[in-house]
């Protein structure tokens, strides 16, 4: 809830998203009501994005957009509601120009779906992610650097961070289900991907 507006504290203090990341014109794939282009004054460098929902078409294919389209791409909380993860990531990096960042949240399943798949939280997750584990609780699990590393086009990782400042583990357990924080106007519990196509 509001992902886009919680990550938005931790990327002004963070110059590069405003001199690097977020520069010239970029697509917000999933921005629903809560998209990056809300948030345009605190990026002067960012001449435009364009939100991208269920109604300008499937965010898996991207099939309207040309390759090499777009000076960034920002995705938050979309990529695990895609029925191909991969797929969708590959066609995220197709339309971004050589050069640009992919900056793309999804929810950590250990903080978010808290050992329950399908998730309790939202019925529309087709997967779970984590950072890299060698066993995950989940059937649908997907590691991050395994992702990558299947890309079709060359990149350079730039920054996977857990997003869990405002996390709070001492709730974890306190009550079956346990809550979901990201319910709250604070709780991140994410994983952050920065990328560059090279």
């Amino acid at each position: 809830m509001n992902e886009t507006s919680k990550s938005i504290f931790s990327k002004i203090k963070d110059a590069r998203y405003s001199t690097r990341y977020l520069v010239g014109h970029g697509v917000d794939i999933g921005a629903g009501n809560d998209g990056l282009h809300n948030f345009a004054e605190l990026f002067p460098l960012m001449k435009s994005c364009r939100p991208w929902d269920l109604e300008d078409g499937d965010a898996q294919y991207m099939q309207s957009v040309s390759d090499n389209s777009y000076d960034f791409v920002h995705s938050s909380h979309c990529l695990e509601h895609m029925n191909n993860p991969v797929v969708a990531l590959n066609n995220w990096l197709r339309i971004l120009k050589v050069g640009g960042h992919l900056i793309c949240t999804i929810p950590d399943e250990d903080l978010y779906e808290q050992g329950y798949f399908p998730s309790r939280y939202n019925a529309d997750h087709k997967f779970t992610f984590t950072i890299y584990k060698k066993r995950s609780w989940s059937f649908r699990s997907i590691n991050i650097f395994e992702l990558l590393a299947g890309s079709d086009f060359d990149l350079k990782i730039i920054k996977v961070e857990l997003l869990d400042a405002t996390y709070r583990y001492s709730m974890r357990g306190d009550s079956l289900p346990p809550p979901d924080q990201s319910a709250s106007a604070i709780g991140e519990c994410a994983i952050e991907i920065v990328l560059q196509k090279v």
